[in-house]
C-alpha cells in the first residue's frame, strides 16, 4: 500500500527523502489558499519565488507581482497575499509571480520531489481524489511560520490523512498525530484556527475575511500542480 507522511515544519524537511514522492505543499494562511483561488478564477499560471528580488524581476516578463513579508503586502507589488486579490478580473488570463514568507520557501525546498501539488481546505477533496489516483507515496509539507509548526497547516494535513486513511498507510507517527488533532477540532475548525498564533497576527491587520475564506471546505475542484517551475492545473 502507498504511504503518507507529514512534515510539520520546513526545519524538518531534510529528514525526508523526496525523490519519487508526491509532495503536497500547504500554507493555509494564506499562500496556497491564494494559489488555489487564483487557478480557480482563471489565472494562467503562478510562478513561486522564495527570493523577493527574483520575483520582482518577473515584471519584465509581464507577470503581475504578488507577495508579502510578515503578512504585509510588498509595497511595490500589484497584489498582496489575500485570496480576494486573486479573484480580480485584471489577473484573469495572466500570469502571476509570487513570493511569501513561508509558502514559497516550502515549495523551493521541495525541488527534489517527483511532483508538487498545491493544497488548501478550499480544494481538499479534489486533492484527495487526485492523490488516490497517483501511484506515488505522499508527503504533506506544512509551510508553518518561519520554521515553526503552526496549527492551521497541521490541521489540513490531518484532514487530508483522514480522507486517505483507506488508501494510504501512515509512514510514521506524524500523520497519526495530525489526524488526531483534526478529528478533535473537526466540529470547531474555524474557531480553533481563529485562536492560532498566525490568525492572531493576521487579525492584528484586520484580515478577518481572509481567515474565514481560507477555512472554507471544497470551495473549488481544481488541483494546482507545478510544471517546469510554474503552478498550473493538473488537467
Amino acid at each position: 500500500m502507498k504511504t503518507i507522511d507529514v512534515c510539520l515544519s520546513p526545519e524538518l524537511i531534510h529528514l525526508f527523502d523526496l525523490k519519487g514522492k508526491l509532495v503536497v505543499i500547504v500554507d493555509i494562511l494564506r499562500a496556497t489558499s491564494c494559489m488555489t483561488t487564483g487557478m480557480a478564477h482563471g489565472v494562467k499560471g503562478i510562478r513561486p519565488f522564495a527570493d523577493q528580488d527574483a520575483c520582482r524581476e518577473m515584471k519584465k516578463q509581464n507577470y503581475f507581482l504578488a507577495g508579502e513579508r510578515n503578512g504585509i503586502k510588498v509595497e511595490d507589488f500589484d497584489l498582496g497575499n489575500s485570496p480576494f486579490d486573486y479573484m480580480q478580473e485584471k489577473v484573469k488570463g495572466h500570469k502571476v509571480a509570487v513570493t511569501t514568507t513561508n509558502g514559497t520557501v516550502a515549495i523551493e525546498k521541495s525541488a527534489d520531489a517527483d511532483e508538487i501539488v498545491i493544497g488548501s481546505f478550499l480544494n481538499i477533496t479534489a486533492i484527495a481524489e487526485y492523490l488516490k489516483n497517483q501511484d506515488k507515496d505522499v508527503i504533506v509539507f506544512c509551510a508553518g511560520w518561519k520554521g515553526k509548526v503552526n496549527l492551521e497547516d497541521s490541521l489540513f494535513a490531518g484532514a487530508l490523512v483522514a480522507k486517505l486513511k483507506d488508501d494510504f498507510e501512515s509512514a510514521c507517527d506524524a500523520p497519526l498525530f495530525a489526524q488526531a488533532a483534526f478529528e478533535y477540532t473537526e466540529d470547531k475548525l474555524l474557531e480553533a484556527v481563529k485562536n492560532s498564533s498566525h490568525a492572531k497576527r493576521l487579525n492584528g491587520m484586520n484580515i478577518h475575511e481572509d481567515i474565514e475564506f481560507c477555512m472554507k471546505l471544497d470551495e473549488y475542484e481544481v488541483v494546482p500542480v507545478i510544471r517546469d517551475g510554474e503552478i498550473t492545473l493538473s488537467n
